[in-house]
């Protein structure tokens, strides 16, 4: 009896045991399962410990809500201009009703990588290949707004797409790189003739403004000199002035006439004994002896400047 009781509750052990781990179910954070019983769908169950009902219930899908990473093949898309380029793209997307994303389609990435391919070709054919370089910001909102009608009915949604290489053949590689070292050689060339000009018109204002210095300075030196000859005859004038007015008040002194006198007569001796050192040639007056006359001479125009003071 004893062995046999044993035995019955090592069976309940078990089958409780079972029994748990069939219906005891523990949803990670960030995760959603989806629940059905009987083959239909019951309730959707989000994070924590939850227990199901034994042989009816059971887990059907399970579905992260964290922001997944979609790797999207690249493929060769014909641009407006019947260019091929081999294009490819990462697609980031997230779960927002485990539901829909269950039971509104089969396989909700694959469908998504697919619709993004088709959507991309047919955003590439619209424009040029020089645009889709300059565009891509563009060409990728497109893509997303493509996929989110779609993907609505799907419970997900699409967060951004963003394109990872686009590569046109090599004839055009070389074609695009022949046109873009011709755009750099005319900017250079710009730039140079630019420069070459700049240089010219400085050097150009710096002689004008080398010449406009020159003459001013000259035009001050030359007001300068002016204005120093015109002093010079002014001072010169008035020292004669002075010196005329101190002859008249010495000859109009006593004996002023007669030192007047001897001093006409030593300079008359004086400079007609220098005639013979400076010169061979000699004009001699006619009344060389007269030195009295010649006196006389001089004493008449003084007294002319006596009278006239």
């Amino acid at each position: 009896m004893i062995s046999s009781g044993l035995v019955i509750f090592v069976v309940l052990a078990v089958f409780i045991v079972v029994i748990l781990i069939k219906t005891a179910v523990v949803v990670p954070q960030r995760m959603e399962f989806i629940v059905e019983r009987l083959g239909k769908y019951s309730k959707t169950l989000g994070a924590g410990f939850h227990i199901l009902f034994p042989f009816l219930d059971r887990v059907a899908y399970r579905r992260s809500l964290k922001e997944v990473v979609i790797d999207v093949q690249s493929q060769t898309c014909i641009t407006a201009d019947n260019i091929s380029i081999a294009v490819d793209g990462v697609l980031y997307m997230q779960v927002m009703d485990s539901k829909k994303s269950a039971y509104g389609i089969d396989n909700y990435e694959i469908a998504a990588a697919q619709l993004a391919q088709t959507s991309l070709r047919s955003v590439i054919g619209k424009i040029e290949l020089d645009k889709t370089f300059e565009e891509r910001d563009t060409l990728n909102q497109q893509i997303v707004a493509a996929i989110d009608v779609a993907a609505v009915n799907w419970g997900i949604k699409v967060l951004r797409y963003e394109i990872k290489d686009l590569t046109p053949p090599a004839t055009v590689m070389q074609a695009m790189e022949a046109q873009m070292k011709a755009v750099r050689e005319k900017r250079a060339a710009i730039a140079t003739s630019e420069g070459d000009r700049d240089s010219r018109v400085n050097r150009a204002k710096g002689l004008k403004d080398e010449a406009v210095a020159i003459s001013e300075g000259e035009m001050i030196k030359q007001v300068n000199e002016a204005k120093g000859k015109a002093q010079e005859i002014s001072m010169l004038a008035k020292a004669t002035a002075s010196g005329i007015a101190v002859i008249a008040e010495a000859l109009n002194a006593e004996g002023g006439e007669m030192a007047a006198n001897l001093r006409v007569a030593e300079q008359y001796v004086a400079e007609f004994g220098n005639l013979a050192k400076e010169s061979n040639t000699m004009l001699i007056p006619s009344n060389v002896g007269d030195v009295a006359g010649m006196v006389a001479t001089a004493m008449s125009v003084l007294g002319k400047t006596k009278s006239m003071t």
